[in-house]
This record gives C-alpha cells, structure tokens and sequence, in this order.
C-alpha cells in the first residue's frame, strides 16, 4: 500500500514546531476531493496506509489526524500508539449518545481528542469534559469571540490551538490572548517591515551560496570566503563528516570531500550549511521546510532531466523561504546572490519549470491535491511518484536538518 499525505505543523508560542496535522488521501481516484476530507482519511487508515509509519512524518513530534464517524465507532484509533497520535474529531461527525461514547471510550484509553473547527454549538458541550484541544478558525468565529472563548476553554484545561493564522500580526494577536497553539502560513511570510539588517556574516553565507551556485566549484574563491569566518571550515567538516551523511571516510578537507563525494553533493552541502546558518535565530521549522522544498524540487528536476550543476532544482527549493528568514523581499535578496537567472526567475514567481516544482511542493503543504494533479498533468508524472519524491524528501530533510544542528 502506498501512503498519500500532506502534513501541516502546529506551532507552539515560541513559534516551535509543537505537532503536525496529517492529512491523507486513498490511492489516486480519491487522492483529491472526490470524497469528503474525513471520509478519505477513513479509508486510507483502515486499508493500512499508515504502512510508511507516522514517525517517519513527524519525527518525535505528535500527530493530530481526523477521524471519521465509522472509524471512531469501530475504534480504530486504538490501533495506533496513544502517546504520538491527537484523534481530531470533524465538524461534520453527527453527534450522538453513540459517538459520544465512543469518543469518551477512546480518551478514556490515554488518547487525547481534539475538536476541529470548533463552532461553539451546544452540541458539543458533552465533549468538553475529555477534551485536550479545540482548534478555533479565526477566519471563520469573530475576533472578540474568540478573545472570549480563550480563557473559558483554559479555565476547563483545554489547549487552544487557532488556525488559518496567515501573518506575523495575527500571530502575536492570538498569542497575546493566550491562545496555546497555532496554525497557518504565518511563518513562511516574510515581515518585510522590519527589514531584517544584512550583516557581515550574512553576507559571507550569501556569497558562500553563490559559490556553490558557480557551474565550476572554485576551490579557491571557497577558501577565500570561508577563511572570513575561522569557524566555517570546521562546521563544514562536522557537517560532511556526521555519520548521517558520512558512515565510511573521515574528511579532512574541502578538496578531499569534493574527491570524495563529488562536486554536485559539496555544493549541496555547502549551500545548506550556509542557509543554516542564515537562519540562525529563526525558527528551526523554516529551515526544515526549505530542506523539504529543496530534495523534493531536486528530485523532481532530475525525473524531468533537468541534470544540471549546479543542482538548480535543489537551490530553488533550499532559497524559496529565504525572504522569511531575512525578512527582506525576494526580489531584492536574490540581486545579492550569483545564482542563475532561471532560480532567480522561480523565486520571484515567474514561470518555468523550476517555479512549477516550488509550486508543487507547496501544494502539498498546504494539501491542495487538485494543484498535485494539475502538474503530474502538465509534466506527465505519476501522482503516486510525486506523492514518493515527498515522503523522500520528509525524510531526507530530517536527516540534514539534524546534521546541520550538529554542526553549528
């Protein structure tokens, strides 16, 4: 069986990545909304789609997942392990004395209930007794009600988690009024009003970036650049010599890796660790999501036979969330790097093949299977071989990701 999912991090105050929502689809007939949201998950959980394991999505984090009416009926939670899974009860269940308790059978055996899209109706008063957490859409409830609600669900114990947060404002709004938890794009929008300052060491990353963008990797103009910062050539040794990347060969210098691994991989490796760096005093779920959108638009440039060095797949995934971390404007970041005029078109939104892969990968994040299809379409893809490249890719970016927190 093969696992269709998309997954949405749910952040925590400090804008930490506190769970993921799991959103999953049944084969490529119901991969896109044929069938209602909830229903889908159903069916994909009781055909054992779950086969590539929830800890390969959400790593050590909790996964919240909708259930629907059959499966909360029939207890299928139960099936999976109660300290890394929230059972999210839909909007749309139909409540009853039945499903009532069933729900409270399923708390009552250590797993937590969350109530989606919580709409203030009585009908769901029962619930609140077991319940964990409401998640409150603030496109949908009036601001002021929400401000009222906040402390009322907190004074019964429940978190409160608002979602369809879309900016940094928005954010701090909820945040303020105790909200616990949030959910959205917020992170991912740059706050171009604070023009985060291009410092010295900044502007050594962004040049670092553009060397491993240079078609020929110049070993010399590295040198030169990382001899500005005596710490950067020991981190980028720790990073290529971290045994998740490096189980057999101790590297013991940049020629030696660029023997070793190869050029294309050095200057995968050198562009990363330097993003890494630039995010530095961001939040880790930024650089996570960059490292996702890179091995994914890698991959998919590869199957199109864009077999490129650089890697331009790869460099168009890794810089896309470079305005949120520097919170500057595309536009103007991508006049300070030497990188080829076809990234730089992609970043800034223009089309080609490259802005077709970013916006893939962003369809997935935000699980619009429909925009999934349009480019499996459009290219001549297998949706279950998109929906593969983005399992690889969630699982590579873990990988990296705790590499380049090794190093630094």
């Amino acid at each position: 069986m093969f696992a269709y999912v998309a997954r949405q991090p749910i952040f925590d105050a400090n804008k930490d990545v506190f769970a993921y929502e799991l959103l999953f689809r049944n084969g490529e007939d119901n991969c896109f909304p044929d069938i209602p949201p909830d229903e889908a998950t159903s069916k994909i959980l009781t055909s054992t789609h779950l086969s590539l394991g929830i800890e390969e999505i959400t790593g050590d984090k909790l996964a919240f997942i909708n259930f629907h009416r059959d499966t909360l009926m029939y207890r299928f939670p139960t099936s999976l392990d109660a300290n890394s899974v929230v059972i999210e009860v839909v909007e749309t269940i139909g409540v009853n004395d039945a499903i009532l308790a069933a729900c409270k059978h399923i708390r009552g055996l250590g797993y937590p209930i969350a109530l989606d899209d919580y709409d203030l109706d009585g009908r769901w008063d029962a619930f609140l007794p077991f319940t964990s957490y409401i998640k409150l859409d603030i496109t949908e409830i009036p601001h002021d009600r929400i401000a009222e609600l906040i402390p009322k669900l907190k004074a019964q114990r429940i978190k409160v988690i608002v979602e369809k947060v879309e900016t940094s404002d928005e954010f701090e709004t909820f945040r303020t009024l105790g909200a616990d938890y949030f959910q959205g794009y917020f992170l991912a929008r740059p706050e171009i009003v604070r023009h985060r300052n291009i410092g010295p060491s900044a502007l050594t990353m962004i040049d670092l970036i553009g060397a491993s963008a240079s078609p020929e990797l110049n070993l010399d103009e590295v040198n030169a650049i990382i001899q500005r910062d005596a710490s950067l050539t020991y981190l980028l040794l720790r990073f290529i010599n971290n045994p998740l990347l490096n189980k057999r060969h101790e590297i013991t210098s940049l020629k030696h890796a660029l023997n070793y691994m190869g050029e294309v991989e050095v200057k995968k490796f050198i562009a990363l660790l330097a993003l890494a760096n630039l995010s530095e005093g961001k939040p880790n779920e930024l650089l996570q999501m960059a490292l996702v959108r890179a091995r994914f638009c890698e991959l998919i440039s590869i199957l199109l036979k864009e077999r490129e060095d650089p890697p331009t797949g790869f460099l168009t995934g890794l810089l896309s969330l470079l305005d949120a971390m520097m919170e500057q404007s595309m536009t103007e970041l991508v006049k300070k790097i030497p990188i080829s005029e076809r990234v730089k078109s992609a970043l800034c939104g223009e089309p080609n093949l490259l802005r077709d892969c970013l916006e893939a990968i962003q369809c997935f994040e935000s699980a619009n299977w429909r925009g999934i299809r349009r480019f499996a379409d459009k290219y001549g893809v297998k949706q279950t071989l998109l929906h593969a490249f983005y399992n690889e890719a969630i699982k590579w970016a873990r990988a990296m990701n705790a590499s380049a927190r090794l190093a630094s």
